[in-house]
This record gives structure tokens, sequence and C-alpha cells, in this order.
């Protein structure tokens, strides 16, 4: 199947409307609109916002963040990674390959990607070649997180698990 072509959207009140239509058929926990909303008040130019249109209509999009390394705490060695927020594909426009041109978008940047698999979507994750982290509930705090490693990166072995050792006073 071929790629589809992923755009950045721009922050401005054409993809606010187009947001809105989303928001009227799409799930209601993915609503992007109030982050939009708040990056047109901040004016920011670089938009966090990816999507795919079919003809002049904005079919699938999701949200990319870049984040720095110092907050960095499941990537070996901690590294810029990237958080992918909010993928979604209208109904009428699923299983058509959307989805996965945006998840090959945000690898295409060759950084760690980060995402939390919502709406019952492991399965679609672990098909993009994802794979869930073990839940650290300080770290995590309720959220599903799959991640996905490019060659050299591995996970970061977390505080308590098997294999470290306290080196703290007795």
């Amino acid at each position: 199947m071929s790629t589809h072509h992923v755009k950045r959207l721009l922050v401005n009140y054409k993809t606010l409307e187009e947001f809105n239509n989303f928001k009227e058929i799409g799930a209601q926990e993915l609503s992007m609109k109030e982050e939009l909303e708040e990056n047109i008040i901040e004016n920011d130019s670089e938009s966090p916002f990816y999507g795919i249109y079919y003809g002049d209509r904005l079919v699938a999009r999701m949200c990319l963040y870049k984040i720095h390394s110092k907050f960095d705490r499941y990537f070996e060695p901690p590294q810029d990674y990237l958080e992918l927020w909010k993928l979604e594909v209208l109904q009428p426009y699923r299983n058509k390959g959307f989805g996965k041109s945006l998840v090959d978008f945000a690898k295409s940047f060759n950084l760690p990607v980060k995402t939390n698999a919502r709406q019952r979507s492991d399965n679609f994750w672990e098909k993009m070649g994802f794979e869930s982290v073990e839940y650290n509930p300080e770290r995590d705090r309720g959220e599903n997180p799959y991640v996905w490693y490019p060659a050299g990166v591995q996970a970061q072995e977390q505080p308590g698990s098997v294999g470290t050792t306290n080196l703290g006073p007795e």
C-alpha cells in the first residue's frame, strides 16, 4: 500500500475547524481541540500537530512532541525522544494504512518513540513494532505506555527492578 502524505498542520482556525469535525465523530478522549486552542493563543509556529488529508478532508492526525533527554525515563542510553499523542483515524478511513503512515513518519526521525495505548489499541501498536513497557506507577501514572526502539536503544532499567543494587548507607 502506498504511503500517504503526512503534513504538519498549521496552528490556525482552519485546523481548529477540522479538529471540531474529529470531535463530533471521533473519540472524546482523543480530542485535541484544547491543545490546538492553547497553541493558537500562544501563536506557536512550531506545530506539534500532523495529519493526512484525503482530498481536502483531514482524515488522520496525531500530536508529536520532542521530549528532552533530561526527562527520559524510558530509554537507554537516555536521549531525546518523541512522544506520540492521540493518533486518530476517522472511522470510514480506518484499515487503509493512514495510521501506519503517521507512525512511520514518527519513526523516520530515528529517535525512540513513546505513546500510550488508548481506546483498546494495544494490537495496533504491537503491529507497528512497539513494545509494552513494564508498568512503573511513579513514572507512568495510570498510562499504558508503549515504546519503539531504534537500533542501539533499549529499555532503561527501572529503580527496584531485578539486577539493581542499592549503594545507599547501611
